[in-house]
């Protein structure tokens, strides 16, 4: 099938590459015109596990291609998926510019049936708006559907999310969509929910909010762990071994970042208090999430008593492992807490450096996480890489001018650790509550 991806981020590269590699025709476009450039010679402008190479693969088989001109996307494609980004603005809602302005552009080109597919993720009724934007700018009498396909696909897992998807979920409402859109997804052999535009609108910011507040839920079980001193992670793995429950999204820690979380959050607070509802639930969620970054530059305080002078080695900058992306991870929040009170940063990250330099500053960017442990009065683990699980710990201690760590992540078993001889501070792995203390 002749696909159309507009909007070469996270979601829409990954997901144009792989309608590619599933043997379709596809055309990516993006107005960031160094983007395009660097993607046509097989060049990544994000780190995402296996990308690279299937790009490469499918480039030069004919089947992808990348370009800044959105006329001829449109031209030579049948179905147009809107991947564009939707920022949040400052009140949480969504910022919907750009798809409007993506959607006025196909219409002014097109010259036949097409079929547009909301793929970004968009508050509930933007389907309809999408269908207006779409018919005021027409240039003559044209038929089209539009439909909502929302994605589903994790940051550092994303190709094999979208191969082996747990559903795919088609939001329509004619019966040419649903089969233009079960022709294209057919070779996943995936089950597929068929259901109208607004609820495939909301069924998108209702999963990634019930996950957030799995994570939420968790990370405030931790806290009364601490105060009673209980281990949250025996606590999560009796309560993930009930199918009703699960283990995923049961992992306490520093709380969650990213590009998704967050901003559904948001909109979603946003889009029920414009329906009429107050989402407290979902505020207390982010409450929640603000304050595990509080917690863990108070456990650092309190396990040095005085910051000022003192070096703070950071493993993981990243908002999650799998990654490079820097937006909103927690990491960045304690940094500048830290800075603020007068600790001097020393941090590594294995892909996420880059990115990092031009949100944090004034910090020493290690080339290896030995490097970041050298000298430090204390080191803070803020994303669980896994080649952070394999060090040899004896020789961070060594390094370390206080073997003092700070597991934002709950990697390590704290017996082992102390056992080597760390002062060693997990997320609710015992008494240790700084705020309770210091109260």
């Amino acid at each position: 099938m002749d696909v159309a991806i507009i909007g070469t981020g996270y979601v829409g590269l990954v997901t144009g590459t792989c309608f590619a590699e599933l043997g379709n025709r596809v055309i990516c476009v993006d107005n960031n015109e160094s983007k395009i450039a660097m993607l046509k010679k097989g060049q990544m402008p994000i780190y995402e596990p296996g990308l690279k190479e299937m790009v490469v693969h499918n480039l030069k088989e004919s089947r992808l291609s990348f370009t800044t001109d959105i006329k001829e996307a449109v031209k030579n494609s049948k179905i147009i998926f809107i991947a564009v980004g939707t920022p949040p603005l400052p009140n949480g809602e969504a910022d919907l510019s750009f798809v409007e302005d993506v959607a006025c552009q196909i219409a002014r080109h097109m010259t036949s049936y097409r079929l547009i597919v909301e793929k970004s993720t968009v508050p509930v009724e933007t389907g309809k708006w999408v269908e207006h934007t779409l018919r005021v700018n027409l240039k003559r009498k044209i038929t089209f559907d539009v439909a909502s396909n929302p994605e589903f696909l994790r940051e550092g897992s994303a190709i094999n999310d979208f191969m082996h998807p747990d559903r795919i979920v088609l939001g329509v409402e004619t019966k040419r969509a649903q089969a233009l859109l079960e022709q294209l997804y057919k070779p996943l052999g995936a089950s597929i929910v068929v259901t109208d535009i607004k609820s495939a609108e909301i069924i998108k910011h209702a999963s990634n909010s019930f996950l957030a507040a799995k994570i939420s839920f968790i990370n405030a079980i931790a806290t009364v762990c601490e105060l009673v001193g209980a281990d949250v992670v025996k606590v999560a793995e009796g309560m993930g071994l009930d199918a009703r429950i699960s283990a995923a999204f049961l992992n306490a820690g520093i709380g969650f970042g990213g590009s998704c979380f967050p901003k559904d959050i948001d909109a979603f607070i946003h889009i029920a208090e414009k329906a009429g509802y107050d989402f407290s639930l979902l505020k207390v969620v982010r409450q929640i999430n603000e304050a595990q970054k509080v917690l863990a530059v108070e456990k650092v305080k309190q396990a040095l008593w005085l910051i000022p002078g003192k070096t703070i080695g950071v493993w993981g900058l990243a908002f999650k492992p799998g990654t490079d992306d820097m937006r909103l991870a927690p990491a960045i929040d304690i940094i500048n807490a830290l800075q603020a009170e007068g600790a001097k940063v020393q941090a590594f990250d294995p892909q996420a450096m880059s990115k990092a330099r031009n949100v944090l500053k004034k910090i020493a960017y290690c080339k290896g996480p030995y490097e970041a442990a050298r000298g430090a009065d204390c080191l803070i683990i803020a994303t669980e890489w896994n080649e952070f699980k394999t060090l040899d710990l004896e020789k961070v201690k060594r390094l370390m001018k206080q073997p003092i760590v700070v597991d934002g992540r709950n990697m390590y078993d704290p017996a082992i650790m102390r056992k080597l001889g760390f002062t060693y501070i997990g997320i609710g792995r015992g008494y240790y509550h700084p705020l309770k203390r210091s109260t």
